[in-house]
């Protein structure tokens, strides 16, 4: 049940299948009605199931691991943290021509939050300072402080994004400052490494992972991309949401030193640029959201 023969196979996903793998494997649900939720994300197909649950399944391998670390790790974590997640409440197997884990979890009201209602709110940024302050401080019941971290918890250096980043520098010349965004990731990869013990990251912290409700903060939504390490890359939300002014009130509230901002303003820019070469042209959504990213990055 896949298509095509290319390198980025990927298994086609429609509503009879989510219906099929719900339906036998967690009968209980099979009277509740799913809805396609569009526009999802790049990793999963989103549907929701009745009033109180949604289906995830992933659309690439590179997303098949999240499923069981979600579940593993999200009951854990919702206790102690200031706004909702989406606490898993069953893994799937493949099934149907289908071949990877997928979750249901809680479903979580709300509006995407966005750069237009928030950005001017010191109330929001210091809100999800207070939130990435709980998690970075998180130590998991039952575990040694010092537990081994390893398999999908690991971090990616943002070394690694060198060469795709200094590729996008160039192919996006003519419409962003190359020489200013050169400038910037040199900065980041200069600056020093994180050297404290390795904290609890959200891993893909921007505004589309945050919800609303009436204008404020709710919930925080996708994650995929949980890890341990250096928590910089979670400072890419200050350039997805907020203005400078509100930025400096998350900075005060978080207590980030300079060379934490420096990589974090490094990883704002490259995934910027990432989601801007690989989007922009079928997306002006995209195109508006990470031109935004990559100008307030590039401001500091």
């Amino acid at each position: 049940m896949t298509t095509g023969g290319t390198a980025d196979t990927r298994p086609t996903i429609d509503g009879t299948l989510a219906r099929r793998l719900v339906d036998t494997q967690f009968p209980q649900w099979s009277a509740l009605p799913l809805e396609l939720l569009e526009p999802a994300g790049s990793d999963h197909v989103i549907y929701r199931l009745g009033n109180d649950l949604a289906v995830r399944l992933p659309r690439h391998e590179g997303a098949i691991g999240q499923a069981a670390k979600e579940s593993v790790w999200l009951p854990r974590l919702a206790p102690h943290l200031p706004l909702a997640i989406p606490v898993p409440v069953g893994v799937g197997r493949p099934d149907f021509g289908y071949p990877w884990p997928w979750a249901v979890s809680r479903w979580l009201d709300g509006e995407v939050a966005t750069a237009e209602s928030l950005a001017d709110s010191p109330r929001a940024a210091v809100e999800l300072a207070e939130f990435l302050a709980a998690l970075q401080s998180f130590v998991p019941e039952g575990f040694p402080e010092d537990f081994p971290v390893e398999g999908p918890l690991l971090g990616e250096p943002l070394a690694e994004r060198d060469r795709a980043t200094r590729a996008a520098i160039a192919e996006l010349d003519a419409v962003f400052d190359a020489a200013a965004m050169t400038e910037l990731w040199d900065a980041a990869l200069a600056a020093p490494a994180w050297d404290r013990p390795p904290v609890w990251f959200h891993g893909d912290f921007h505004t589309g992972n945050m919800l609303t409700v009436d204008g404020r903060l709710s919930a925080v939504i996708d994650f995929g991309g949980l890890g341990i390490g250096d928590p910089a890359c979670d400072l890419t939300i200050a350039y997805t949401l907020m203005s400078a002014a509100s930025r400096t009130a998350f900075r005060t509230a978080l207590g980030v030193d300079d060379a934490t901002w420096t990589r974090g303003r490094g990883w704002a820019l490259a995934t910027g640029l990432n989601a801007y070469t690989t989007y922009a042209a079928v997306s002006p959504r995209v195109a508006a959201q990470t031109s935004r990213q990559i100008t307030e990055a590039l401001l500091g």
